[in-house]
């Protein structure tokens, strides 16, 4: 069983399809809860503050055997709050409050070297775009250490860009950072849409050759409903669903793939498993399905 500490932030979501639902959600977080349900030992990297939904937060992961240790308590502060809407076809619409969120401080105050001396000890440590766009410059730098030591120590580094425009004040800021983690990343992991809305003009072909230039070890291409193309350019298609709501279809798929690959897994047998769990996962209304419907998905995995 790998150790693998994922590292973000989880918000408060505000779901406004039918009526006002509250939950909580966040890219990495939703990739922890599917590497843990897969059998995973996993770690949630983040800050929040001390209160009630924060401790909820906590009480729901621990629920989910994640480890929550890493977890900072920030007295009197607040976590981010988001809304979402799906449309017709699944696709999400999002709106974000979290200026003053807690896990924007997440490397400050001594906290890095605490988390160095933790990540100094796991297998694999995740990461995405959203982690490093809400931290400013000098967390990014301090991070991006933290993680070249930790891969000299053994660990592997996953990355997914997972571009969202409002959290980058510029595409070419996002570009600089995206290229400086995949150069140190055993296992890329970026979304063709994502990557073509930075740079128009990379496909998938032009977009894995220039990753494995960079220096990652591995590159896994998400494609949506085309499925994703693995290392040698290889296809894996995906099969013919009908989507729900799309949240965390991209977070269920690094899931997948992951723990199949650190549990040795061929390249091309964890992405038909990555793909059978995001088509599973928007199949249903939310980006964390119900946990009795994990068995449906560990036949497929």
């Amino acid at each position: 069983m790998a150790r693998i500490a994922a590292i973000g932030e989880c918000m408060v979501e505000l779901s406004t399809n039918d009526g006002c639902k509250l939950g909580f959600g966040g890219d990495t977080l939703n990739t922890a809860i599917y590497m843990a349900r897969l059998g995973q030992s996993v770690s949630y990297v983040t800050a929040l503050g001390d209160d009630k939904f924060s401790e909820q937060m906590i009480s729901a992961w621990r629920d989910e055997n994640i480890n929550t240790d890493q977890v900072f308590r920030l007295p009197g502060r607040l976590p981010g709050l988001y809304a979402i809407s799906t449309d017709a076809n699944g696709e999400r619409t999002f709106n974000y409050w979290r200026e003053s969120a807690p896990a924007r401080e997440l490397l400050l105050d001594g906290r890095d070297e605490l988390i160095a001396d933790f990540l100094n000890d796991q297998d694999a440590i995740y990461l995405s775009g959203i982690t490093l766009s809400i931290i400013d410059e000098g967390q990014r730098q301090r991070l991006l250490e933290i993680l070249k030591d930790a891969r000299t120590r053994g660990a592997k580094i996953a990355f997914d860009p997972n571009y969202r425009k409002a959290g980058w004040p510029e595409k070419e800021i996002a570009r600089t950072w995206f290229d400086k983690i995949y150069s140190i990343s055993d296992f890329a992991l970026p979304t063709i849409d994502d990557e073509q809305a930075i740079s128009p003009e990379l496909d998938e072909n032009l977009l894995c050759e220039r990753i494995i230039e960079l220096g990652a070890g591995e590159v896994v291409i998400k494609m949506g409903a085309r499925g994703c193309m693995i290392m040698d350019k290889t296809i894996i298609p995906t099969q013919s669903v009908t989507p729900v709501d799309t949240t965390a279809a991209g977070d269920s798929f690094n899931a997948a793939y992951l723990a199949a690959r650190l549990e040795g897994l061929a390249a091309d047998k964890a992405a038909q498993g990555a793909n059978a769990m995001a088509a599973l996962v928007i199949g249903h209304p939310g980006a964390i399905i119900p946990p009795q419907e994990m068995t449906m998905a560990m036949t497929k995995i």
